[in-house]
This record gives C-alpha cells, sequence and structure tokens, in this order.
C-alpha cells in the first residue's frame, strides 16, 4: 500500500535531502548535463524495452521505471535550485493546454 504525497512534500523532501550537505545543489549547468544524461539512460530503457537496439549480454538490466524515477530526483533537484514549484508550474502548462490546444487533437467520440 503506498501513501499518497504532494509534489510540494516530494519537493521538500529532496530538499531535505539535499540540505544535509555541504555541497547541496549542484550549480545549473552541472544539473542540466545530468539531467540529461539521466534522460540517456532512460532512453536507453525504452529502446532495449520498445525498440530494435536490445541491449548487450554486458549491459546492467535496468528499468524504465527506475530511470524514469532518477530523471525526476534530477528535475526536482533542478526545481528546487531555482525555486520553481513544480506543481504550479505543471498547472501553468496544463492550463496552456487546456485553452489555447484545445482543439489540436482528435477526441474520443462522445467526449467533450
Amino acid at each position: 500500500m503506498t501513501t499518497e504525497i504532494t509534489m510540494q512534500q516530494l519537493q521538500q523532501r529532496v530538499d531535505d535531502y539535499i540540505g544535509q550537505f555541504k555541497e547541496g545543489y549542484f550549480p545549473p549547468f552541472e544539473l542540466l548535463a545530468r539531467l540529461t544524461e539521466e534522460l540517456g539512460e532512460l532512453s536507453r530503457e525504452v529502446q532495449d524495452v520498445y525498440g530494435q537496439k536490445k541491449k548487450k549480454a554486458t549491459e546492467d538490466i535496468g528499468s524504465i521505471e527506475e530511470e524514469l524515477g532518477d530523471f525526476f530526483f534530477v528535475l526536482v533537484c533542478f526545481a528546487n535550485a531555482q525555486g520553481i514549484k513544480l506543481d504550479e508550474a505543471l498547472l501553468r502548462v496544463l492550463q496552456k493546454f487546456e485553452t489555447r490546444d484545445k482543439d489540436r487533437w482528435t477526441r474520443k467520440d462522445g467526449e467533450g
């Protein structure tokens, strides 16, 4: 059984973890490089599962869930370091999609 947690609570938990260390958050370009690295690892897992380029026997077995978690952790670190509340940022983007792009895609029958 899992306990639900808000985005703000997740961001606070990451901040509490990072706050234990003198080094704190990495500078923006290093966080961006880490984010890019994690995206590459996620891409490799997706390619192995759904693509034609399967892993070699010498490559570590991972999971899409694990790599997505790693990516999300670094994304939260980047947001925290920039003082960005991810829930508010996502809500703004959703509002944009729900208004500007509301008629952009073909709706399923009976849904409006």
